[in-house]
């Protein structure tokens, strides 16, 4: 081997990057060691950014393309070298090749709980899961506050990263929102579009990337949030309990048809029950049961030992004439008071319990 081929075999003619991976963002070319000659071939393809840097500091960048390196073509790293008389001898720099094409379906996810002041929840945790979509839009800021000097700066590195600093703008957003957390399963596009103008203002500055798409997937509340909200969501169905009541007494004395006095007994028995069910899950959903329709305000409160029949089909939501059917059948106990009858609770409870 000549000395010119020796010389040759130490200088840089072509540097290039051809990426077969679908995760880096950033590649530093490998020198090993050797400078790059004048006139040396300079190729970056669709989606690659080449950065120069020197001693340090940030020479010329290069876009897609086939570059010839002279000194038409690098007057910042000429600038920063101090060639007085232009780019004739061979020089070493420290060349980046930076992807700058769309890195999709990154996840993100609430570590904790964020504290939400709901309307109608009142202070309630909630988490939050999704995905986005970004690239790099400004080489230098990337290099100088992620990617640093590393030879091959991967997604997965900047991850954790990217997940905190969206997380903490999605919950600041979230919490200064005021949407109710009923509403937002509903609006889960509508809230990552919102969030696009509040995420890459920062994500820029900071890192030289913007967000693309972001994308909420869920909104979730804790398990006995969740079972309230099933609750109220199940009285709101219901509406008018006694109604519900009645027309349930209804359907199942229409189906025992033939039932006779026992039958009837027993629709009275599972109407009660239902009612009373009824009622205490309107209390722990934090209602108030519906008053009985044309029933006396004190007697209610009172809750007396003796009723009329008249009040125990109040009670139970089903016709007087059912209430007397059973009492003249014998099967509820009631004593004749003059033309009338009065049923004992202690007699309605027993019958109840039959």
């Amino acid at each position: 081997m000549g000395l010119l081929d020796f010389i040759k075999g130490e200088l840089l003619e072509i540097i290039e990057w051809q990426d077969d991976s679908r995760d880096t963002i950033a590649w530093r070319f490998p020198d090993d060691d050797k400078a790059i000659k004048n006139g040396a071939q300079l190729i970056a393809r669709e989606s690659q950014t080449v950065q120069f840097v020197y001693l340090g500091q940030f020479g010329d960048t290069f876009g897609p393309g086939k570059h010839t390196l002279t000194t038409d073509n690098i007057p910042v790293l000429t600038r920063l070298k101090g060639w007085k008389y232009g780019f004739q001898s061979p020089f070493k720099a420290d060349v980046y090749f930076v992807n700058t094409r769309l890195f999709t379906g990154n996840k993100w996810g609430t570590a904790n709980p964020i504290m939400l002041r709901d309307a109608d929840l009142g202070v309630v945790r909630a988490r939050a899961y999704g995905t986005y979509d970004f690239r790099v839009v400004n080489v230098q800021t990337f290099l100088k506050e992620v990617a640093g000097s590393d030879h091959d700066f991967r997604v997965d590195e900047f991850a954790d990263t990217m997940r905190s600093r969206i997380v903490s703008i999605f919950s600041d957003a979230l919490a200064n929102a005021h949407v109710p957390v009923f509403d937002v399963a509903t609006r889960y596009t509508e809230l990552g579009d919102a969030l696009m103008p509040l995420i890459n203002p920062v994500i820029s500055a900071k890192y030289g990337i913007e967000v693309a798409s972001f994308v909420i997937e869920n909104v979730s509340v804790p398990p006995e949030v969740e079972e309230a909200i099933d609750k109220r969501s199940a009285m709101s169905a219901i509406g008018n309990l006694n109604d519900y009541v009645k027309y349930q007494m209804g359907q199942g004395m229409a189906a025992g048809g033939g039932g006779g006095a026992a039958g009837t007994a027993s629709e009275l028995a599972v109407g009660f029950a239902v009612a009373k069910e009824l009622m205490a899950q309107s209390n722990l959903a934090g209602g108030t049961p519906p008053p009985i329709p044309g029933a006396p305000a004190a007697a209610a409160q009172a809750n007396p030992d003796v009723l009329d029949p008249a009040t125990v089909a109040r009670m139970l939501g089903v016709s007087e004439a059912d209430v007397m059917a059973e009492i003249e059948g014998g099967t509820l106990p009631a004593k004749k008071i003059g033309s009338s009858y009065r049923v004992t609770r202690a007699a309605l409870d027993a019958f109840l319990a039959q």
